[in-house]
This record gives structure tokens, C-alpha cells and sequence, in this order.
């Protein structure tokens, strides 16, 4: 492999994935352009390094880092220390919020900057857990993934669409096994509705519709600027974010409505519903988006959104579009009265019928026409469940089934449809080059500035 310095290699990287600064894996040079597609096109990254070297038994604990200890990352390290893990260091920038993480885990070494975190326990770490709002979510997975750890991140993958190509593109380079946090994948009723579609139980799909209802949209910034409270350490939870003075409206609970921090409800939601039509009908990239929504607002995140992605064919499956609806909006089935009472929800359109399904559920309609239908039989084998697929992956080199591959490329669709909206115009997306064709201003949507002293 050529030297990281190599000026031949860096211009080959940068016409195939963006302007990347180069992968670097202790120094000994970049992941070339064809191992990342044929990683890609397998579907699934082989076994991890640490795995083959170590050939753990799956009865040891798994030595977890933690970043992120508070909601959403307390469930994660509760059922990933139920999957075989043990708690060996926690992160949080807020002292006040970690308390109950600290007394449940009281062995653990505790830090407020998840780099010096890293630092100082890299060594006793096997994995690590990124559980921080989406703004830290990139710069924290990777820097662990060339600590040669692995990762389960939550979703979306990354804050914005290069870093999900790079996080990607590093996942596979250093052969770590990951998972993002899409738990919902692991369940039977997800596995269900995959056969059918693949069963052609509905005929051929060419076109699909995902909503959901919530709504985070941060409004006008507040003129106030409050004291920063006793115990947060504000500066590191910006992390990479522009500085903003503290506000409480700005952070727990809330921060998914700023564009500094998070992208509204496509992205705190997009990578549950839209994973669905993704796996089911083997989805990679689009070649064109345009969303409407909202009036765009500098700081703030849309209040309603609706979003068309334009899918190529792939090898047998004909060409797809996929349309998303949020803050109320849904697909005009319903007000047609085509559709029975749902909340959010998957609406596959096929030729011979339509399939509506949600995390739990899921419909053939119309109903009379499928009364008599016989069910394909099961093929998708049952997970172990969305953690355990982790901890043993960690453990053995076994495959888990939202790696930051299929993750990287969910994630990168999903924020798409915030590179439209925020830009006002459709995008032509050359997912190779990573840029929307003939639009130098999108750049700033597909790649956000850091502020000084972080990097990726």
C-alpha cells in the first residue's frame, strides 16, 4: 500500500469520496477506492482484527467506553452490559446528568472530554459507545475507530453527509465491528414485511412513502444568555458546533431543533422508517432529491418537511421513488381514504397491491384481496437481538446487520434530503464524488465547518 503521503493515492481518494483529509490507519496509509466497494457490494463487513487476534471466548465481558451516559445512552449501556459487556470508563460533559450512570456503575473511571477519555483508557477499551447528540456523533467514532476500537453509535450515523462517508469509509478500513443504533431492525416484524416485499407478495415496487409526525423545529434564538449551570462543561458539549452562547433552549431534550446540533425530525427519525424500504428493497443511493418544507431558517430546523428521493435501478429491481412526510404531512392515500387508521408508518406501493407497515405491525391491502393469501415462509433468520449482534461481533468477527456500511449510506440519504431543503432547489447527487452536481453552494450542507481545535 502507498505511503499516506502519496500524492497519486490522496487525488484518486478525493475524486472518489469528497475532499477527505485521507484514512490513516496508525500512519500506514489510505483505504484504496476498490476495497471500499467491493466492502460495499458484499453488504456486509468481514470479521474484525481484534476478533481473529484476541479469539475470545463469547463468555468474556466485553470492556465498554461510554460517551454519552444520560436517556437514550443509559438504555444502550444497560442492555449492552445485558448483551456481555462490563462497564470500564464513562464520558459525559455534564456532570449532573451522568450521576446515575456513575452510581450504576461505580467501577467505572469517569471524564467529562471523551478524547482524554480515550487517551488514558484506549488500552483496557474493546469498544466504545457513542451516544451524544448528532453534532459529536462523528468526531467521537472516529477517534475511536483509530484507537482500532469498536463502535455502536447512535443514529443518524453523523451529523452531516461527509462525515457518514467517512466514518464509513474508516469502519471498513480498520476492520472494527460497528452497529448504529436502529433497534427496531432486529425485530421479527421488519424481517416479515422484507420477505414479502422480496416474495413479491405486492408485485414490483416503484414507489414508497414513509411519515412521521413529530415535530423539532428550535424557533428564533433567544437574546438571553443565562449562566452556564455548575457541573456542564459547555465548550466541550459544542465540541466541533460553532460557539453560541449557553442557553438551556439550545441543549438536553431540545437540541435536535438547531442545525448547529441536530436536523429536525428526517434526522432524529429518517434512519427507523426509512431503514425499512432500504433493506427491503436493497437501496444505496439516490440519484436526485428535492424536499419542500417550512420556511428555511438559519438557526432553526424545519417545522414540517416533505422529501422525494429518486432511486436508480439495482440489477433486477426496477427504479424506486422514496418519499418522506414529517410534521403532520402524510401520503394523499390517506385523505383518499385508501388506507386504515395508522400512525406513523412504511407504504410500499407495488402492481399488484400495497404493503403499510409500522415498528410492530403490518398490513396487505387491500384486505379482501389478500384474505386468502398464503405467506411466504420465513428465510431472514430471528436476531439475537440489535445489542447482542454487537457484543458478539466484537467478540467473534460475526456480521452485524446496521455496520457503518449499510448505516453510512442510510445516514447519507437521510441528510440528503436536508442538503435540498436548506439549499431550496433539487440536488443531482453523485454519490462517488460526493457533491450535488452544478451546485458549488450545497457544499456547505454536505460538509459543515469545525470550529478550531476539532477535527475529524
Amino acid at each position: 500500500m502507498r505511503s499516506p503521503t502519496d500524492r497519486q493515492t490522496n487525488r484518486v481518494e478525493r475524486s472518489d469520496y469528497g475532499r477527505s483529509r485521507g484514512l490513516r490507519r496508525r500512519n500506514t496509509g489510505h483505504m484504496h477506492r476498490r476495497q471500499f466497494l467491493a466492502a460495499a457490494a458484499g453488504g456486509l463487513w468481514t470479521g474484525s482484527i481484534l476478533a481473529q487476534e484476541r479469539k475470545g471466548s463469547v463468555n468474556e465481558r466485553l470492556a465498554l467506553g461510554v460517551i454519552g451516559t444520560n436517556g437514550q445512552g443509559l438504555a444502550d449501556t444497560q442492555a449492552i452490559v445485558a448483551a456481555g459487556a462490563e462497564v470500564v470508563a464513562l464520558c459525559d460533559v455534564d456532570e449532573n446528568r451522568a450521576t446515575d450512570a456513575r452510581k450504576r456503575y461505580p467501577q467505572a473511571a469517569f471524564y467529562t472530554d471523551f478524547r482524554k477519555m480515550l487517551d488514558a483508557e484506549h488500552k483496557r477499551l474493546d469498544a466504545v459507545l457513542v451516544a451524544t447528540p448528532d453534532h459529536t456523533h462523528a468526531v467521537a467514532t472516529m477517534a475511536a475507530l483509530r484507537l482500532g476500537l469498536h463502535v455502536f453509535c447512535e443514529k443518524p450515523l453523523t451529523h452531516d453527509v461527509y462525515e457518514a462517508r467517512q466514518v464509513a469509509l474508516a469502519a471498513a478500513y480498520y476492520k472494527r465491528t460497528t452497529q448504529m443504533g436502529t433497534q427496531i431492525h432486529a425485530g421479527s416484524n421488519y424481517r416479515r414485511v422484507v420477505e414479502l416485499i422480496r416474495a413479491n407478495a405486492i408485485g414490483t415496487v416503484r414507489e414508497v412513502h414513509v411519515w412521521c409526525d413529530k415535530v423539532h423545529s428550535g424557533g428564533d434564538r433567544s437574546k438571553e444568555t443565562p449562566p452556564v449551570p455548575a457541573g456542564l462543561h459547555y465548550d466541550l458539549w459544542l465540541g466541533p458546533a460553532p460557539y453560541r452562547p449557553y442557553h438551556p433552549a439550545h441543549l438536553h431534550f431540545v437540541w435536535r431543533g438547531w442545525w448547529d446540533f441536530g436536523g429536525g425530525t428526517l434526522a432524529d427519525m429518517g434512519c427507523h422508517y426509512i431503514d425499512l424500504p432500504f433493506w427491503a428493497l436493497e437501496l444505496q443511493h439516490p440519484e436526485r432529491i428535492y424536499a419542500e418544507g417550512s420556511p428555511v431558517h438559519p438557526d432553526a430546523c424545519a417545522r414540517w418537511l416533505i422529501v422525494r428521493y429518486e432511486f436508480p435501478a439495482r440489477g433486477t429491481w426496477p427504479p424506486v421513488r422514496l418519499t418522506w412526510y414529517d410534521g403532520g404531512k402524510r401520503p394523499p392515500y390517506f385523505q383518499e381514504g385508501l388506507l386504515p387508521r395508522w400512525g406513523d408508518g412504511v407504504l410500499f406501493v407495488g402492481d399488484k397491491g400495497m404493503l403499510l407497515a409500522d415498528y410492530t405491525k403490518h398490513k396487505l391491502l387491500p384486505e379482501k384481496q389478500f384474505e386468502n393469501f398464503t405467506r411466504p415462509k420465513p428465510t431472514i433468520p430471528e436476531s439475537v437481538g440489535h445489542y447482542r449482534e454487537w457484543v458478539l461481533g466484537c467478540k467473534t468477527g460475526a456480521p452485524t446487520t446496521c455496520h457503518f456500511g449499510y448505516a453510512g449510506a442510510l445516514t447519507e440519504t437521510v441528510l440528503l434530503g436536508l442538503v435540498s431543503y436548506r439549499l431550496g432547489r433539487p440536488i443531482t447527487w453523485d454519490w462517488r464524488n460526493l457533491c450535488a452536481i452544478n451546485e458549488p453552494k450545497a457544499e456547505e450542507y454536505i460538509r459543515r465547518e469545525y470550529r478550531k481545535g476539532w477535527h475529524l
